[in-house]
């Protein structure tokens, strides 16, 4: 399945981060918040449209509030912005 947008992508990109910053593997993160494992790892690919309930376990599984996360995708988001595009 392809990603749903580059701001799902940039989400799943500010999750993966997070999560390995502290050390949490994605079947780890996804027990701890109660979240299904693949469905986790298609969050992570910018594969699915995360509930705000989902949003808020996975912050609190990480121990930060869900704003964090917003903000590091906003992040990645202008990262890419930035980045010269490939004329190919």
């Amino acid at each position: 399945m392809p990603p749903i947008s580059a701001i799902h992508t940039a989400f799943g990109e500010a999750l993966r981060e997070l999560r390995k910053e502290r050390g949490i593997s994605q079947e780890g993160l996804a027990l701890i918040s109660g979240i299904n494992r693949g469905y986790y790892g298609g969050i992570e690919r910018g594969e699915r449209n995360v509930a705000l309930a989902n949003v808020y376990k996975l912050a609190t599984a990480l121990n930060l509030p869900p704003s964090a996360i917003l903000m590091r995708a906003e992040q990645i988001t202008a990262r890419s912005a930035s980045e010269p595009r490939s004329t190919q």
